[in-house]
């Protein structure tokens, strides 16, 4: 053995010093990141370098024993002359050196074989707490998973009943809509009409007449004429009315316009002030979807009306009739006294005013509401779209978790793809 403990490879003559801090890289080594990548190929190398070493000291040591054995062969020769206990003497005294060289030999041996287990120890514990660290993660790894995938599921829910909720709300508002522009479930639109005057006739309507027009003495007759007097027989108000369907006219889609000739004709040949028509023609014409449209700049006092304002307009119509028939009482009073009417035609025009604001006032307000409708319904149709793509987008990333495999956590990662290679 050299003293500075380098051996040489008896095949390529090179020298390698085995000392203490070779075993001291080699623990170092192991702490780095990548000792794994390297871990297989150091222990070879080190068993290797390790046999090798010990092949070459055990023939260097066997070299220099048969050379001293030789030499003291030689010597045995040489005192073969001498007397007998001096030989057995010098023979006892190469025997003891002998015994002791091989000692220390047996001795290095030993130490090296200690040092390089313990070396190989101290791998061996590192790479269990890694295989340790490694089926940590997997675990909260699995966990993530699941409770990403239990998230995604809830969210999924949540938005299903989110979308659930505004379809449910966007066809209740188009069915409130339907029904604020028809209220025609099941029904004629002159049936209609009847019934909803009905509802009211013995409290809103006990000195009118609501009644078919039968009389085509004329030659045309209206639908319907309203009629109501007061206590003494004065007429308050009349009114001629027309219906038309769209269904009755399936085949030919007819205008409001075309029914006002002959609606101010009937009006003037029953002798009724006011002319109107109820109307379900034109579905999409913004200016008939208003409410109370007033027509008199083609026919004096004629107004379309939707079946919703049917009531309304007969209210809005009967209190006009009702506070002129007071104001027409008042003035003939007063002018049978010769008294100055001034003043009574001015409240009779405040009252025109009046009306004709609270009139354009209401079919503004109708607008308004039918607007806003509108405006809820894309509200909410836009709602769901967000909602419907927040789905996919929810679906998409569950579809990613569940195809997240090892394969793909360690590609292009050599360390953690070597880690997963040695555990199974």
């Amino acid at each position: 053995m050299n003293k500075d403990n380098t051996v040489k490879c008896p095949n390529c003559k090179e020298v390698f010093k085995v000392d203490d801090s070779v075993y001291t890289d080699i623990v170092k080594q192991v702490r780095d990141q990548q000792f794994q990548d390297e871990l297989n190929n150091r222990l070879e190398s080190a068993n290797k370098e390790k046999q090798t070493a010990l092949q070459l000291k055990e023939s260097e040591l066997n070299s220099a024993f048969q050379q001293q054995l030789a030499q003291k062969q030689s010597e045995i020769e040489a005192l073969k002359h001498k007397s007998k206990s001096e030989l057995v003497d010098e023979v006892s005294k190469k025997e003891k050196q002998i015994q002791e060289l091989q000692s220390k030999i047996d001795k290095s041996e030993t130490e090296k074989k200690l040092e390089l287990q313990q070396a190989v120890n101290a791998i061996e514990k590192q790479k269990n707490q890694l295989e340790n660290d490694i089926k940590l993660k997997e675990a909260e790894k699995e966990n993530l998973e699941k409770s990403l995938k239990e998230d995604f599921r809830r969210e999924l829910d949540h938005v299903a009943k989110d979308l659930k909720l505004k379809d449910e709300e966007i066809e209740r508002l188009k069915d409130y809509k339907q029904k604020l522009s028809t209220k025609m479930t099941g029904e004629t639109l002159e049936l209609h009409c009847e019934n909803e005057f009905n509802k009211l006739r013995a409290t809103a309507f006990q000195n009118a007449h609501f009644e078919k027009d039968n009389d085509a003495s004329g030659g045309t007759k209206g639908d319907y004429i309203y009629k109501e007097d007061d206590t003494n027989g004065n007429e308050i108000i009349s009114i001629m009315f027309e219906m038309k369907n769209e269904n009755d006219h399936t085949a030919t889609k007819k205008k409001n316009e075309d029914f006002f000739a002959k609606l101010d004709k009937d009006r003037k040949a029953k002798g009724c002030e006011y002319a109107v028509l109820v109307s379900m023609l034109e579905a999409d014409n913004e200016l008939y979807n208003t409410g109370i449209v007033d027509v008199s700049y083609k026919y004096p006092k004629m107004y379309v009306v939707r079946p919703q304002f049917f009531i309304p307009i007969i209210t809005l119509l009967r209190n006009a009739g009702m506070k002129s028939l007071q104001y027409k009482t008042e003035l003939s009073v007063i002018r049978n006294q010769n008294v100055d009417v001034t003043n009574f035609e001015e409240k009779l025009n405040i009252f025109r005013e009046g009306f004709n604001k609270n009139y354009f006032n209401a079919a503004n307000q109708f607008d308004t509401a039918m607007s806003e409708i509108d405006k809820s319904i894309d509200h909410l149709n836009k709602i769901k779209e967000a909602l419907r793509l927040t789905s996919n987008h929810l679906r998409l990333a569950n579809n990613k978790a569940d195809g997240l495999t090892i394969k793909k956590l360690t590609h292009g990662n050599p360390t953690m793809k070597q880690k997963f290679e040695d555990l199974k």
